[in-house]
């Protein structure tokens, strides 16, 4: 490795640009900091725009990701220059993240409490093109499907990510991978392999606070009430 350092990645994490959560940009830097995170996978549903927005304000590494809605489930490209579109097939958003150079992560693929996860037919068509899967959730209600996961990635020798999939501020900071640090993508690859996941399943509640997110999109309002702002924070 370039740099031995170690450091701690949250390897899927979301701000308001993402419509169901409530993380402004600013509070996202401000709560990873204070966390002491020292490199994060922005990964907003459908666009890169939060990931740039925070690369832009932040002094902890940013990888530019998206969670990326094919069509049959999600899918994560890791170091991406600009969005990837919804609504592809899986075959077609592997080829997408790869002609940008980025990588090809599936978060939560066995998770049963969500609808979008990527299908397990799917998962193994685009299984040869896939270098990460994301075996800790944060947000997974049942950890026997994290555990599902874990022994799915070592079976087919891929790279085990984990992150806190946050959609709001107090999410952010409890899951992490404690990995070497990395010079570039590849680079990173090889790092993921020898990192050490420190996880915390949050609370069933932080759904509630996608769906509130969900519903101030439907209505047109703020994305994150007053009572959110960066300026409000404990």
């Amino acid at each position: 490795m370039a740099n031995q350092r170690t450091i701690r990645a949250d390897l899927h994490s979301h701000t308001h640009f993402s419509k169901d959560a409530l993380t402004t940009p600013e509070e996202f830097v401000k709560r990873n900091v204070a966390a002491r995170i020292d490199c994060v996978a922005v990964s907003d549903h459908n666009n890169v725009d939060g990931a740039l927005a925070v690369k832009r304000l932040a002094p902890f590494r940013v990888i530019v990701s998206e969670e990326i809605r094919s069509t049959e489930g999600e899918i994560i490209g890791y170091f991406l220059n600009e969005t990837v579109p919804k609504g592809l097939t899986p075959e077609e958003t592997v080829r997408a993240i790869q002609e940008q150079g980025g990588l090809v992560g599936v978060p939560h693929p066995f998770d049963r409490a969500r609808g979008s996860p990527l299908t397990t037919p799917a998962l193994l068509r685009i299984l040869p093109s896939v270098q990460i899967l994301e075996i800790f959730n944060a947000r997974n209600i049942f950890q026997a499907d994290n555990r599902r996961a874990a022994a799915f990635a070592a079976r087919h020798g891929l790279a085990a990510s984990a992150g806190t999939d946050a959609h709001w501020g107090p999410e952010i900071g409890r899951t992490y991978v404690r990995m070497p640090d990395f010079a570039n993508r590849d680079d990173f690859l090889e790092a993921l392999r020898q990192g050490k996941i420190t996880g915390h399943a949050a609370s069933p509640l932080v759904h509630l606070m996608s769906t509130l997110a969900k519903m101030r999109y439907r209505l047109g309002m703020s994305p994150v009430p007053d009572c959110l702002t960066p300026g409000s924070l404990p």
